[in-house]
């Protein structure tokens, strides 16, 4: 079986939440979720440098021990270690991880206070008022519990996206080298960059299915066969992710990605438009009474509706064949229409590179700018800066300007937002910078009504540019808090500041529905990394995809602006 980066960072993750759960040293936790987003953020797979005999150790954040581990699964495929925690730790304990809400230290509070060890015996206690006396819960978390648990079961297949890349990039080119395959293509909601998805959708065009089927059962990552027939089969990888494979005709091709990419409300109304127009579209083609009259391309399908090209990530059923019709489609923002970074981490906090190295590796993949935005101080998990650590890193970015040539480094801060709505610095530091970010990173659990006066507040602070990952979100782990985010964009074009689409995969914040509002608003939104290693690009294509599901162009994104157009804009929000 071949051993990701991905897979062995979801092992970290799930050592460090189990040793969490012991109670087991807080470095130690720390150490493995370090190591974990290090290597999502690698840009290469460990797996090479391990039979290359690399020295893992002088990876960022991988000492001796973790280099061991990272050894033994690539070469075993297991981590004895884990195995052992695995034993020490109920498996039904592991299991309330997966409720949002619930980390490893409110799950210890329950296992060890209430006894709560299921995720039965978790409901019979919520429904029986016994958490809301716990520290750290309370009555509406209590209630929250409830609401979770209910909507456990609709998540418990779906995975976000970023981690399903690798496995539909490998099928792919696993699958192109099938006798007689002439294209392998992938459709479903990963081809329409939804964030998180609940199977892969393959299609190929060969020669001869039955050496397609058989080359695709024989994956070396397939757990299951759950069917297989002439011309589909269905697997399920040892990762838990279904792959769903179908063989079409080449001359169906078009019209089957566009029936396979389609959500369900966008190809019910392509299916009406056609009947208005006497045909029937399906996966096989365009039909007027017997006769196919289009199929071959998606083009084709959308030309005998009187329709232009619809990008896959518009595809949702909100508008966008309206748009169409009436020639509103947007020119969705590319990647390459980004020309900075505003958003980024350094060893001054919780990253791993310094900011030269993060300064140069931006300037390799492109970028004219970058801001370094460490933590604040109040974060202290991240070892966030005070006053002091921040005006010498402003000595330090205004010397490396004077030295690096071909990219420029701006001088920023990620600040806590207060409970109070304040800022963790003083103004007299905030206005030695060119931007700062502010972020909510704690008391999540606030009313609707005081969270939303919380960062109206912050936003109305006089050195206030970007409001930071706007919902607060973790995909598939952590639900939004609670905030009127309409007025929030509605302030945000009144104050003159901006909101950040954080392109981090587990993030993706803002959403594809609130960043089409901002665009509505004329709020521009920034697409940033949040990256704290020399790969932090990488994340910013997630971003994207993420901005062309909500509709955004390259005018609605501030980052797309040459450095001498982003500066007045900045200026104007820093007092």
């Amino acid at each position: 079986m071949a051993v990701r980066n991905e897979d062995i960072a979801a092992v970290f993750d799930e050592m460090a939440d189990l040793l969490e759960i012991e109670g087991a040293n807080p470095f130690r936790v720390r150490a493995y979720r370090t190591a974990a987003r290090n290597l999502r953020g690698l840009g290469r797979e460990v797996a090479e440098l391990v039979s290359g005999g690399a020295d893992l150790s002088a990876l960022p954040g991988i000492g001796k021990a973790l280099a061991a581990k990272i050894r033994e699964m690539v070469q075993t495929g297991n981590v004895r270690a884990l195995e052992r925690l695995h034993q020490e730790v109920p498996a039904s304990l592991e299991a309330l991880l997966h409720i949002p809400g619930l980390g490893p230290k409110r799950v210890r509070a329950l296992y060890e206070q209430l006894g709560v060890e299921t995720l039965g015996q978790l409901e019979q206690a919520a429904r029986a008022g016994r958490l809301r006396n716990l520290a750290g819960f309370g009555p509406k978390t209590e209630q929250n519990v409830l609401e979770l648990i209910g909507a456990h079961s609709d998540q418990q297949r779906r995975f976000r996206r970023a981690g399903v890349q690798a496995h539909a990039e490998a099928l792919v080119a696993y699958l192109k080298q099938a006798e007689g395959v002439t294209e392998v293509v992938v459709a479903g909601s990963y081809r329409r960059g939804k964030e998180t998805v609940g199977d892969l959708d393959l299609l190929v065009t060969a020669a001869q299915p039955g050496a397609v089927m058989e080359r695709f059962g024989a994956y070396e990552e397939v757990a299951e066969v759950v069917s297989r027939g002439p011309t589909r089969s269905t697997v399920i990888l040892r990762s838990g992710l279904q792959v769903d494979l179908r063989v079409v005709a080449p001359e169906n091709l078009g019209a089957a990605l566009h029936y396979f990419t389609g959500s369900k409300a966008h190809n019910i109304q392509i299916r009406r438009l056609g009947q208005q127009r006497g045909l029937k579209i399906n996966e096989y083609g365009v039909f007027r009474d017997e006769r196919r009259i289009a199929g071959e391309t998606e083009e084709s399908v959308f030309r005998t509706l009187g329709l232009p090209f619809i990008p896959p990530e518009l595809r949702q059923g909100s508008g966008e064949i309206e748009a169409a019709r009436e020639g509103r489609l947007p020119e969705l923002v590319t990647l390459a229409d980004l020309r900075g970074d505003l958003h980024l981490h350094t060893r001054d906090s919780d990253g791993n590179a310094t900011i030269e190295e993060m300064a140069l590796a931006a300037k390799k993949h492109g970028l004219e700018y970058i801001a370094i935005t460490d933590h604040s101080w109040r974060l202290r998990i991240a070892h966030g800066l005070d006053a002091g650590r921040l005006l010498r890193q402003i000595e330090e970015i205004e010397r490396l300007n004077e030295r690096i040539k071909g990219i420029r480094i701006l001088k920023g801060i990620e600040v806590d937002i207060l409970e109070d709505g304040m800022l963790d610095l003083p103004d007299e530091v905030l206005s030695r910078l060119d931007l700062v970010i502010g972020a909510v990173h704690s008391r999540f659990r606030l009313s609707e009504k005081k969270q939303t006066a919380r960062i109206l507040r912050a936003m109305d602070q006089r050195y206030f540019s970007i409001l930071a990952h706007p919902s607060g979100r973790l995909l598939l782990e952590r639900e939004a808090y609670q905030v009127d985010m309409p007025r929030i964009i509605r302030h945000a074009r009144e104050r003159g500041c901006f909101l950040e689409l954080n392109a981090q995969p587990k993030r993706l914040d803002l959403n594809d529905s609130h960043c089409r509002l901002a665009k509505e608003e004329g709020v521009p939104v920034a697409i940033n990394s949040d990256g704290h290693n020399e790969n932090a690009c990488a994340n910013l294509v997630h971003g994207i995809g993420q901005a062309r599901r909500g509709w955004l162009e390259k005018g609605d994104v501030l980052n797309t602006r040459p450095l001498g157009g982003l500066r007045p804009l900045l200026a104007k929000t820093m007092g």
